[in-house]
């Protein structure tokens, strides 16, 4: 059976992967929607799902989040990942979808907006990663929370979200599921990390530098206490990766001074000719 787009290939005689050079958005994205409203098994559906999902277009946005709701996982994985693709745009139409009474439908719109980051979706993320009752949800919520874009807050709220954030990781860090505190660690590792830009990244470490021994305690504690290897595994790297930067923080203003130094001492012959 072909695909919408070997279909494509083999009526218009192109190969197949030229052929989204001959229409325009908008007509690829009418035939591929087209290709999952009409698919007939759950098979097709999925195949449909995945090719729309794949074009990445911004129209293909409320046939992706239909398909969240549709009985078939593999789908709804593709609309996922399709809709993090896409990015913010689809933010406003999933924050809708959270009130929806459809539960499974839900759970994966926030899945999506915890691959998204966007901060508008921080309310619903710090909800779901203390009290969903998927632990599927609940990891998913705690790692969006640690990938949150800080540059789309105002640079007068960044500390106190932060702070917010971190609160709830604290918690979230001592879930009854592994795979959720495995993911709590993940998120605390990258809000300790400074990046090269920090308002495009985590920058706890930059504007919170206090903060930082809260979460490293915490790590350390999880380090001593907890019962599932997966878990004290993770957060040893974590500690690891954060100690380093510590480490690389206090020397390089050092060396800095030091390459200066040097490069002042005038070398044996110069301005001989």
């Amino acid at each position: 059976m072909m695909s919408t787009t070997e279909k494509l290939s083999y009526n218009w005689q192109i190969p197949n992967d030229s052929w989204q050079i001959i229409m325009n958005n908008s007509d690829l994205a009418q035939i591929l929607i087209r290709a999952v409203e009409e698919a007939d098994s759950s098979d097709r559906l999925l195949d449909a799902v995945q090719e729309l999902a794949a074009a990445g277009i911004e129209e293909s946005v409320p046939t992706l989040i239909a398909a969240l709701g549709y009985n078939n996982p593999g789908a709804a994985v593709a609309a996922v990942d399709g809709l993090i693709a896409i990015g913010e745009v689809a933010v406003p139409s999933l924050l809708e979808l959270i009130d929806d009474y459809n539960y499974s439908a839900r759970a994966w719109a926030i899945r999506a907006l915890a691959g998204i980051g966007d901060v508008r979706a921080l309310d619903t993320l710090l909800e779901a990663a203390k009290t969903d009752f998927s632990l599927s949800v609940r990891r998913a919520a705690a790692r969006g929370l640690g990938t949150l874009r800080w540059h789309q807050i105002p640079p007068e709220k960044v500390e106190s979200v932060q702070i917010q954030v971190l609160e709830a990781l604290l918690l979230i860090s001592q879930d009854p599921e592994w795979v959720v505190r495995y993911a709590a660690v993940t998120s605390l590792e990258t809000l300790a990390m400074s990046g090269d830009n920090p308002q495009s990244g985590n920058a706890i470490a930059v504007t919170l530098p206090d903060q930082t021994s809260r979460i490293t305690n915490q790590l350390q504690q999880i380090l001593d206490t907890d019962a599932d290897l997966g878990v004290r595994t993770r957060v040893k790297f974590a500690l690891q990766k954060i100690q380093q930067q510590q480490h690389q923080e206090v020397f390089a203003p050092k060396r800095k001074l030091e390459d200066t130094e040097v490069s002042e001492i005038p070398h044996r012959g110069a301005g001989r000719r």
